[in-house]
């Protein structure tokens, strides 16, 4: 059963034989197969390497101009999949772009712990870059429509949307759990940064059981029993990894404004209910609140990617307990949201932000009405394809 990307179009766009389009995003997402299907379109004969392979590691780490001459020969489409595995690779790139005439790299990475920074100043000018994540609400819509999409939303909130979880709908534990062992930690425990393999589970059980809450780093440090510089990597290695993301407090006038703690999220629900073992339905659980508010800002965090969003996302809360779930801000507009699994609870912004901040969107997230802020393009923006070219 294929399910249309989104990127698919972007990623044609962006085709200009000079160029490499490096696509970025978890492992098992769909990356190979989006990139692969594109490369086939424009030469059916296209050069595959494999950047999970040794051989490949070894011949295209520190390649010289003439190795690289003899090696890719003739070849005019050449995918680089799982780059972030193979040495200086932003150099390697570098030389096949500046030396090659109408060649189109394509280029994949599982992560941006190592490919980020070897890239980024080699490629410099060189290449379009694009995120893509466990499939989207958008995606699911444009694959199944909307009556037959609103009944997965369950599923979605307990098992996430992986592409393998939404095709193989009888095996969704055990693929999930293959996906959290299997490929979870793979990037992670071959980086360098990653000393101590167990503090990395009990900060992954800790962040799953706090998903939506605020997080200190010094309650973190304790629970785990790590320092706290220790935490603050880790942290930053699970994010550029793709496993979870991070909400800033938004803050501007007021004096009682939270600043210092953040909200951590998890890029997708199944994964954050494999680390805690926990697949029970909806009916029998206590944290049905924390799944539906992670589901909603890693959907919106999808969508915001895909449609070029270039303001920022925050949460708002004061030492008084005032909050605010969800907060965009873009040119200059504050836009606040609330999140209620229940339709007929009723959310309020606080007066103080509304006094503070003006916003000129005030709206509570339910579960009858999610599907058309999941599936809206926001702000008028029109149907902006994202990418950030540099």
């Amino acid at each position: 059963m294929h399910i249309t990307r989104f990127l698919e179009k972007s990623l044609a766009a962006k085709v200009d034989w000079k160029k490499a389009l490096i696509l970025l995003g978890p492992r098992q997402v769909g990356k190979s197969t989006l990139v692969n299907k594109l490369a086939r379109d424009l030469d059916p004969d296209f050069l595959l390497l494999n950047g999970d392979e040794i051989q490949t590691q070894e011949l295209l780490a520190n390649s010289s101009l003439e190795f690289l001459k003899a090696y890719l020969g003739d070849s005019k489409v050449i995918v680089i999949d799982e780059a972030q595995r193979i040495q200086n690779i932003g150099l390697t790139l570098k030389l096949i772009i500046d030396n090659f005439n109408d060649v189109q790299l394509i280029v994949t990475g599982s992560s941006s712990l190592e490919l980020a920074s070897t890239i980024y100043e080699p490629l410099t000018g060189r290449k379009w870059e694009y995120r893509i994540f466990p499939v989207s609400w958008e995606e699911i819509i444009g694959w199944k429509g909307l009556a037959k999409a609103l009944p997965k939303l369950e599923s979605l909130l307990v098992f996430g949307a992986y592409p393998e979880i939404l095709t193989h709908s009888g095996e969704k534990i055990p693929l999930l759990q293959n996906l959290s062992s299997s490929y979870l930690y793979k990037d992670l425990l071959n980086f360098q940064g990653i000393r101590k393999p167990e503090l990395l589970n009990k900060l992954l059980q800790a962040l799953a059981w706090q998903v939506g809450s605020e997080v200190s780093y010094n309650e973190l440090s304790n629970t785990i029993q790590a320092d706290k510089a220790t935490v603050s990597s880790y942290l930053d290695l699970l994010e550029k990894a793709y496993i979870i993301f991070r909400l800033n407090p938004f803050s501007r006038n007021l004096r009682s404004e939270i600043t210092s703690n953040r909200k951590i999220f998890f890029v997708d629900n199944g994964m954050r209910n494999s680390i805690i073992g926990n697949y029970a339905p909806l009916s029998n659980r206590n944290d049905i609140g924390q799944l539906w508010e992670n589901f909603l800002i890693a959907e919106r965090q999808k969508l915001l990617n895909y449609h070029g969003f270039y303001g920022r996302t925050y949460f708002w809360r004061t030492v008084r307990g005032q909050e605010v779930d969800y907060v965009e801000e873009i040119d200059g507009e504050i836009h606040a949201f609330e999140f209620k699994w229940n339709p007929k609870a009723k959310g309020k912004i606080p007066k103080s932000f509304i006094e503070a901040y003006n916003p000129k969107t005030v709206k509570t997230i339910h579960r009858e009405n999610f599907w058309e802020w999941l599936g809206a393009y926001p702000y008028g923006w029109g149907k902006q394809l994202g990418g950030i070219g540099n």
